[in-house]
């Protein structure tokens, strides 16, 4: 072989290399982004549940118009946990409820907070560890 060709191979083997790096580190960056979806769209469905749990009457089981109503707002055992993450709900006053969702990967948090009165998120999402590079 002549010492054009060798050059030539050892030029397709650097852009080879290059190319598997950039597509593990693409990968992995979706990866976390994925996750952190997951745990949002989790935690829009636990402020759904909860949403039900405050206007449900104390009589069925609700929480008659407060998340401390009746025996107060639980996470369902089947909601608690997933392939996503852990859930844990702190009740911050009769209207307010906060959501807080961990990473089963060990990527970090996502956070809010759902105002019943309003039906709406408080503020935005907060988020830690890798999700707040994203």
């Amino acid at each position: 072989m002549g010492q054009q060709q060798l050059l030539l191979i050892i030029l397709g083997v650097i852009i080879v290399g290059i190319a598997i790096a950039v597509g593990l580190s693409l990968f992995s960056a979706q990866s976390i982004e994925s996750n952190r979806d997951a745990l949002i769209n989790d935690i829009n469905n636990l402020n759904a549940h909860a949403y039900q749990f405050f206007i449900r009457p104390t009589s069925m089981g609700g929480g008659g118009g407060s998340f401390s109503g009746g025996t107060g707002y639980v996470i369902p055992a089947k909601m608690g946990t997933n392939d996503n993450g852990t859930y844990v709900a702190t009740i911050i006053n009769a209207t307010q409820i906060k959501f807080v969702g961990t990473s089963a990967a060990g990527n970090g948090t996502v956070t809010n907070t759902f105002d019943a009165s309003t039906g709406k998120v408080t503020g935005n999402y907060t988020y830690t560890g890798l999700f707040g590079s994203n």
